[in-house]
């Protein structure tokens, strides 16, 4: 999947080796509000290593007592990974259990608190990854192209994981719209939907990288507030304008998350999104038939809170902070061969 689309600053030079071990890869979830100490839910904030989320959520559930469709969190954290996390389990009406005696391998129970309100699949605001960057063979060009993803951020691309083992997902996603298979679970559905919308964006991510229009505003292209969800058309008579205030961080180019309804650019940002489409047009009928709406996401993701230490001449330590739905593979593939 990402092993076909254009990088940023052109394909590395520089090898390494990555997650060589769990404590290589640490992640700390940003729910981005505060907890409300009371409430029908019992939150438990866990670390993990070697444990995929959803079966830590069923072994929760299970030493609690209660429905494993009754534990839910705001996302799926990778299991070759430290990782920290939120669970919430749903007991009205029930004590706060006493998770003394709760063991999985790999897994610490950090804290436990209630809340008034589920955890659902994307109410997070972002993550905090460490990570650290072993055997490089080089040290001057991670210098220089982490100092460029610190100014200008990286191609806000889906990572392989979205995708499936060996881009399964995006394979049966194929098969459906050609009428190849039908496919009744919802969950197959919607892994399958997502993949082949995830490959749409990155192609046309990819295009504009290609043409060098990544940091120019076309005329009639959707723009975002940095930070927020509001967006705007470009108006050609204030796009001096807006070029100025891309190149100060305060907007970002989008593209779309394709669906049935219109994708909402106008003039030569439409022109060359249609383009990029006509070699998707398998799809057409599936969004349509599935009514998808069409969603925008920012062409670029810039890591915030973007720090390095090189521990010595050949192993890096590497901190930042990610918005929700972002990918750290799209950070570390600017930076070293062999991340794809």
């Amino acid at each position: 999947m990402l092993a076909d689309v254009n990088y940023l600053y052109g394909k590395p030079t520089t090898t390494g080796q990555y997650k060589q071990q769990y404590s290589d890869f640490v992640v700390k979830e940003d729910l981005g509000f505060e907890l409300t100490g009371d409430g029908e839910h019992v939150l438990v904030y866990l670390q993990k290593c070697d444990c995929n989320t959803i079966y830590v959520a069923e072994q929760l559930a299970k030493y609690v007592g209660i429905s494993p469709r009754l534990v839910s969190y705001a996302g799926l954290k990778d299991r070759q990974a430290v990782t920290q996390q939120w669970f919430s389990l749903h007991m009205p009406g029930q004590a706060t259990p006493d998770f003394a005696d709760f063991q999985v391998d790999g897994c610490q129970i950090l804290q436990v608190t209630r809340h008034n309100k589920k955890l659902k699949i994307g109410a997070l605001k972002g993550n905090y990854f460490k990570i650290i960057l072993r055997e490089l063979s080089a040290k001057t060009e991670l210098d220089a192209k982490l100092t460029l993803i610190r100014q200008h951020g990286v191609p806000n691309y889906f990572g392989e994981q979205r995708f499936g083992r060996d881009g399964n997902n995006l394979t049966q996603a194929l098969k459906w719209a050609n009428g190849e298979i039908t496919v009744k679970d919802r969950h197959k559905r919607s892994f399958y939907l997502s993949a082949a919308r995830s490959a749409i964006f990155n192609a046309i991510v990819s295009q504009r990288i290609e043409q060098n229009l990544h940091q120019q505003v076309l005329v009639g292209d959707i723009l975002q507030l940095a930070q927020r969800s509001s967006w705007f058309v470009a108006p050609a008579a204030e796009l001096a304008e807006l070029q100025q205030r891309l190149q100060q961080g305060e907007l970002n180019i989008t593209a779309p998350m394709v669906g049935d309804s219109p994708l909402g650019t106008e003039a030569a940002a439409l022109e060359f999104e249609q383009n990029c489409l006509h070699h998707w047009s398998q799809f057409n009928a599936l969004f349509k038939q599935e009514r998808l709406a069409t969603a925008r996401r920012s062409l670029l993701l810039r890591p915030q809170q973007l720090v390095w230490q090189w521990l010595d001449n050949s192993n890096i330590d590497i901190g930042f902070y990610l918005p929700a739905g972002s990918y750290a593979t799209s950070v570390i593939r600017e930076l070293i061969i062999g991340n794809e």
